[in-house]
């Protein structure tokens, strides 16, 4: 019975310790908020936070500073679930100047998850970031040595999967995805030298990725932008037809705000 009772329990109190839509009391927000020990807790806090702004309740400004604070924190999970919520008020100038910081993150998820909040504020600077999240990511090596690859081409990826081992003599550096999507081309083969700092593989950014950043360019791309969205209006293996509708609508908004913009300038000089 005792081994029974176990196996209900022990997933079930995992789930509740990982899954963020449990209710937080004010004291548990502040708690999860400060427990450096825990990133998901932080996470945890953080979505019920990002939660109550989309429900404008004002009191939850309280949190502001923390929030600020934690786009500081070590750990890149815990600064791109920063950037997401900073998004959800758009009327905060603190977190508008926090997201400009963001942009220039050393993690893409950061960076992306910042891209995509700013364009909330109205804010296209973050434009090249959201080209990124288009194109195939490059993961170089982080030490020299020999490449052990684990996944295969088209395997799919979340952030932080292994993707392979690079071993030098006894000591062994893990090379892992920085973001979701999929294993696109091994630059090198299996069992060759690599030295730190070569491009070793490139990701297929995930659909996820690609749909959020095809309806923020619907908003704020540029002609430079036409190059990287267009291959999805086509058509792209393994994409959804959601992708390739958007992709067309993106398209026409980009031009259409072009030919505005050249009117508008044609229209400027003297008559």
């Amino acid at each position: 019975m005792l081994f029974l009772v176990l196996m209900v329990l022990v997933p079930f109190l995992f789930w509740r310790g990982t899954w963020f839509g449990r209710p937080l009391s004010e004291k548990e927000t502040g708690q999860y908020l400060g427990d450096t020990q825990r990133p998901r807790r932080i996470q945890h806090a953080l979505v019920q936070i990002a939660e109550r702004i989309q429900r404008g309740e004002t009191e939850v400004k309280r949190w502001y500073p923390q929030i600020q604070a934690l786009a500081a924190h070590e750990r890149p999970e815990v600064r791109s679930t920063v950037a997401w919520v900073m998004g959800q008020d758009n009327q905060s100038e603190e977190f508008h100047e926090t997201l400009g910081r963001l942009l220039r993150d050393p993690d893409p998820s950061v960076r992306h998850n910042a891209a995509l909040s700013l364009v909330r504020f109205g804010d296209a600077s973050g434009r090249q970031e959201l080209r990124q999240m288009l194109l195939p990511y490059a993961v170089s090596a982080p030490r020299h040595g020999v490449l052990v690859i684990r996944l295969k081409e088209e395997n799919p990826v979340n952030s932080g999967t292994l993707l392979g081992r690079i071993q030098a003599g006894e000591e062994v550096g893990e090379l892992r995805s920085p973001l979701p999507g999929a294993v696109r081309h091994w630059q090198f083969k299996n069992g060759e030298i690599v030295r730190a700092g070569d491009v070793v593989v490139f990701l297929s950014p995930s659909e996820d990725h690609v749909w959020e950043a095809l309806r923020a360019l619907y908003l704020v791309g540029q002609t430079e932008d036409l190059e990287a969205v267009e291959p999805f209006a086509r058509g792209v293996a393994g994409m959804p037809e959601r992708i390739q509708q958007q992709a067309r609508l993106t398209l026409e908004a980009i031009r259409r705000r072009a030919g505005e913009e050249n009117q508008t300038q044609g229209g400027s000089g003297p008559g």
